[in-house]
């Protein structure tokens, strides 16, 4: 049972208080000096000499950051043709940000409600992405709950069931369940089909890949690299202060070992992401102290190859449903978070804006704040649509190559490294993927699937 948030817990250590001045952290950002975390606190509060977001001064920012983007990755808008496949939503974490999960006990034989959610064996992941791939996708995306019935491989299933305190360890076998889940290398070696990009494994799925054993993160990560692992999504991240962790994820794994399991993937060769998830209950300061453990990771590692900032989308989340808060952040807010990442993270090149997150007029902004990259095609999408999001599951290349030249950028289609392009002419359609390892150029979807997609939901 979630225990519930007091005052208490919201009384913070850290707060947005600096000596430095507003003027002085503009300065330094307009001349490329490393900017400090009290830097970067006056850029996102527009100035602590005062309460509020200071327009003019915001919009200062926001050019400062545009003008480090054209330097930094000139005037390309690039996207990925990617499918998302989420494995299972059963999870007993319980974050209180998360309305992706629903209760792992609701998926098992002999429960007496009827789970709302979904587990996919590997053979139906396969499926799936196969279908995908064929249509011309790059890369397939799986984040997923922690199922209790998940282990790594055959042999941590082994010391799973050999575990005298399952319970201790969140494990259940799969004859509990309705549907196996199967291992984490079964899913990842079912979803590398054809030669498809596998960007999957946060860290804390390591971290429930590797529990009840010693091993490192390090090995973990070179099993699941082996079965077809590319690189690892850095989500699970939230906001790295364990004062904020301790409020709205406490059963998650702190910010030292998220920063660990991250390092061991670099470690055996895995590129990665990484994200904050804001607008919650943290303040500028946490927003600050994050963005400065992501660059002090990247200069251990030189592994991140973007960072993607996700607004918290609040309805039907239990930090709304408790009252905790009443809203996610205002676009001040998601602005100023774009372009300070631009600004702070002088180490890594590109910063994503979400079409999913902010929607397509906003996120077309965000291109003009400090980002450069605009996501991808998903094909599907569930957790930000069942947290209450309202702005689809699907991109086409035909909408990327319209809302990208309608801001005078230039669209590119990119491989999950970046290290492979293509450059788009507006002028000749139809548009289509060709990175991809099937990809032929025709469209993701036909025009009658896409209209099927778009039809209201029958009451």
């Amino acid at each position: 049972m979630e225990r519930p948030v007091t005052e208490a817990d919201l009384t913070f250590d850290h707060v947005p208080q600096t000596d430095q001045s507003f003027e002085n952290a503009l300065e330094k950002a307009r001349d490329g000096d490393r900017l400090t975390v009290d830097d970067a606190i006056e850029l996102f509060t527009t100035g602590t000499d005062s309460e509020g977001i200071d327009q003019r001064r915001k919009e200062r920012v926001l050019e400062a950051a545009d003008r480090r983007r054209a330097e930094v990755v000139g005037e390309e808008v690039t996207f990925v043709a990617n499918l998302n496949n989420n494995v299972t939503t059963a999870c007993n974490v319980g974050c209180l940000f998360c309305n992706f999960k629903d209760a792992a006990h609701t998926f098992e034989s002999d429960a007496e409600v009827e789970t709302a959610g979904f587990t996919k064996t590997p053979d139906e992941s396969r499926e799936i992405v196969a279908d995908a791939v064929d249509r011309g996708i790059y890369e397939v995306t799986s984040v997923s709950g922690l199922h209790p019935a998940f282990a790594l491989d055959a042999e941590h299933r082994e010391i799973l069931e050999a575990h005298p305190e399952p319970k201790e360890i969140n494990y259940k076998p799969p004859e509990r369940y309705g549907t196996s889940p199967g291992t984490y290398t079964d899913q990842i070696a079912a979803m590398s089909v054809d030669g498809v990009h596998v960007h999957s494994m946060t860290p804390e799925e390591a971290y429930h890949a590797r529990r009840g054993t010693d091993w490192s993160y390090e090995e973990v990560f070179r099993r699941l690299k082996d079965a077809g692992l590319d690189t690892v999504p850095g989500t699970a991240a939230e906001i790295l202060v364990e004062e904020v962790r301790d409020v709205i994820c406490p059963g998650k794994i702190g910010t030292e070992e998220w920063l660990e399991a991250m390092e061991a993937a670099a470690n055996v060769g895995l590129g990665m992401t990484a994200t904050i998830m804001y607008g919650h209950v943290e303040n500028e300061a946490h927003r600050a102290l994050h963005l400065k453990r992501i660059r002090d990771l990247q200069d251990r590692t030189g592994n991140i190859t973007e960072f993607v900032p996700l607004s918290f989308i609040h309805q039907n989340t239990p930090l709304f449903e408790h009252d905790v808060v009443s809203s996610g952040a205002s676009i001040d807010e998601d602005e100023l978070m774009i372009a300070v990442s631009r600004l702070f993270l002088d180490n890594v090149d590109h910063v994503q804006s979400s079409w999913v997150k902010y929607g397509d007029e906003q996120g077309l902004k965000m291109l003009s704040c400090g980002a450069d990259d605009y996501m991808g095609t998903i094909l599907s999408e569930e957790i930000t649509t069942r947290a209450g999001g309202e702005h689809g599951e699907f991109r086409s290349f035909e909408d990327y190559v319209e809302m990208i030249t309608s801001i005078g950028r230039v669209p590119v289609e990119r491989s999950t490294d970046y290290e492979t392009r293509r450059v788009i002419d507006p002028e000749d359609p139809p548009f289509g993927p060709q990175l991809g390892p099937k990809a032929d150029g025709t469209p993701l979807l036909t025009a009658d699937e896409r209209a099927e997609r778009a039809l209201p939901a029958d009451d």
